[in-house]
Order: structure tokens, then sequence, then C-alpha cells
């Protein structure tokens, strides 16, 4: 891929590593700069209808993918309120924040939700999701999260996939930040809802979210009697009419679809194999630069993001400050802990239009700054 120029602050290049939203491509931020277009008009539904054909791709599926204006919150307010009724019994397998959003979101629109939970730093236990279908039987919807980047674990959704099916439940999927980067097969697997957001992996600016969405759970959308208006998913789909074109029911984010136009078609030709390699490389490179400097990844190797990755802070060491001197000295932004984790971790974005050089960056300004604030590193640690 081309090399990141990313531009932040005068005089020097910032290089963002957070979780979401994730660096550009130059190309793509070009293309964020076009002019408006008329959103019912022939050019802006050719634009779209590209996007979503690529994107169907992306998600190994034929079934219709949605597109939103929102955060990726958003879209999963969007697979709640139209596969789910009020009083309908859910699973929620929660190891982290975004997990138990989930779950949030599902008890605030009146589900009966039960859950499945893992510590944090650990992932879901197929046997554990098992033993709760039979013991909570029937149910209408399971919910779990792909890739928790609060905690930088990624859930075996295959093995998950493979538990849920045969119970009859839905499978309903937070893939705001694994798709694009991490294997994942809709229609093979037997994904119902999959949920996508524009800012992560897919390497275009936060707007827009995507919900693939399969036959058995459009059955489960007729049923829904939860209010829904401008998150309805019949809506979208008459919206987005037949051929070449498509449309939405309200204004999109028409910059954010302009980008992923190009993104889209970056991803496509690299290739997903070559594209899951080169963020699990990523994401190993990483671990172990930070292993070198004698500090402890969050998630055991089972269990590791390709995404991101979560670095337990040594207790010496003051978690804001180092954050802030990162960024201040070094030109390095990474992120810190959320929930339970607050002040206990930093977190290495390692997704989407990411350069080995920016990561290498960001382990040798570890390695400047840990031994002045209380954490020895070996004299050998950035050897590579």
């Amino acid at each position: 891929m081309p090399q990141n120029t990313n531009m932040q602050t005068p005089g020097r290049r910032e290089v963002l590593l957070i979780p979401g939203p994730t660096a550009l491509p130059p190309e793509v931020r070009e293309a964020m700069a076009a002019q408006m277009l008329n959103h019912r008009g022939e050019a802006f539904g050719r634009i779209l209808g590209d996007v979503l054909e690529g994107l169907k791709r992306i998600y190994q599926t034929t079934a219709t993918v949605l597109p939103f204006s929102a955060s990726g919150t958003g879209g999963l307010e969007a697979a709640v309120i139209n596969i789910l009724s009020p009083g309908d019994r859910v699973l929620a397998l929660t190891c982290g924040a975004f997990g138990d959003r989930f779950a949030e979101i599902a008890r605030t629109f009146g589900a009966d939700v039960v859950t499945v939970e893992a510590p944090w730093g650990t992932g879901i236990e197929p046997d554990a999701v098992a033993d709760a279908l039979r013991r909570h039987a029937p149910l209408a919807a399971v919910l779990v999260t792909h890739n928790e980047t609060s905690t930088g674990v990624a859930n075996d959704l295959a093995a998950l996939a493979r538990v849920v099916r045969p119970a009859g439940a839905l499978l309903m999927v937070d893939a705001v930040s694994s798709l694009g980067a991490l294997e994942l097969r809709t229609d093979a697997w037997g994904l119902d809802v999959v949920v996508a957001g524009s800012q992560k992996a897919l390497m275009g600016p936060p707007g827009a979210v995507f919900v693939s969405v399969s036959d058995r759970a459009w059955d489960a959308v007729r049923r829904s009697r939860t209010p829904k208006v401008y998150f309805s998913f019949e809506r979208a789909r008459e919206a987005l009419g037949a051929g070449r074109t498509a449309f939405t029911p309200f204004t999109p984010a028409i910059p954010a679809i302009h980008a992923l136009a190009v993104s889209i078609r970056m991803i496509l030709e690299e290739g997903m194999p070559a594209r899951v390699a080169r963020h699990h490389g990523l994401a190993q490179m990483v671990r172990d630069g930070v292993s070198r400097l004698g500090l402890e990844p969050l998630a055991a190797p089972r269990w590791a993001s390709d995404t991101v990755t979560a670095v337990r802070v040594p207790e010496a060491v003051d978690t804001r400050t180092l954050l802030r001197r990162l960024r201040t000295d070094h030109g390095v932004v990474l992120a810190g802990g959320q929930g339970l984790l607050e002040g206990r971790i930093i977190r290495i974005g390692h997704m989407g239009y990411v350069q080995e050089d920016d990561l290498q960056r960001a382990l040798e300004a570890l390695a400047a700054l840990l031994p002045a604030m209380g954490h020895p590193v070996p004299r050998t640690a950035m050897r590579r």
C-alpha cells in the first residue's frame, strides 16, 4: 500500500494509532473533497451501488447490505430495533465495553437479555454459549462482538456460529472493527445480521454504517413490533431500488460514500486473504515489540486481536502522562483504557491504512519514555 502521508500537526506528521477512527489513505482524503451531488441523482446512485456491491464481496455474502448514516453504535441500534420485539429473550455474549453496549441497547428497547460473560482480556468460550442456549431456550437472537477493541480480544466467530446455528436463534454480529481486517464469512458461517462501520478497517471517515441481513433475519424484521423510522430496514431496502443504482430514504453522508468508493476498491484490489494476513503480521509486530519492552499484552495469544493490541501499563507509570507525552513529545497518538480498564492499559490500533514504520515509531517512542517514568527497558528492546 502507498506510504501514509497523513499530516495532523504543523511541521510534523502525527501518527494516529487508535482503534478508530483510523488514518486515511491520500486517495480517500482526496475523494472526500469532491463536490456535493444530488443524493437522488443517477451519479450518486451509481456510486452508492458500487459501494454496496463491493461491500458484499468483503462481507462474503449474497444478502442485502443496507447503508445508514450513523456511528457504529447507530448500526447496533438499527439491528436491535429491526430484529427484536419487546419481551424477546436474547443471549448477549460480553467480554468488554462494546459487548456490554450491544446488550444495553437490547435492554433499552425491551428485550429480556441474559448474558454469557468472560473476564475482560479473554474471549467467549463456545461451550459456555452452548450451555446457555440450552438453559435459556427459546431464544430469539444471540448478540456478539466479533472484535472487542476495548480489550484487544477477537472472539472465534466461526466457532460461536457453529454452536448458535443449530439452536435456531438469529446470530447478530457487531463487526464494526473487524470487517475488512479479520476473516469473516457471512454466508458460510450463517451470520444473520452483521454491522460494520466506515471508520475502522474499511479506511473511511466516520459517518456510515452497513448492515447485512439474511433471509431468516428478514422474517424477524417483518414480525418486529419495535417502533422505528430513520433506522427502518424495510424503508432502507425499498429505497435501494434495483439495478446498478442505489439510494437511501434519507440524506446520506455523501463525503463518506465518496471516500468508501475509493477505499473499498483498494481493499478489493489487495484481496481479503492478503489483507487478513497483512493485519496479522502487523499485530504480531506490535505484540513482539511490546514484549521486548517488558510490557504485557492484556489478551493471551489465543484471543489476541489483529486490529488492536491492549497493553498493561506498569504500576509505576501514570497512563495519562504516558499518553500525553507520546503525543506531545513524539507525535504518536494511542488510546487509553475504557470502563474497568481505564488507567490500566494503553491500546495500539493497527487496522486499515497503517504502516510498519508508524508502528515502529510508536514502539520507539515507548522505549524512549518508559525508563524516565519508572519502567526499565532492556537495551536490546528496539533491535529488529
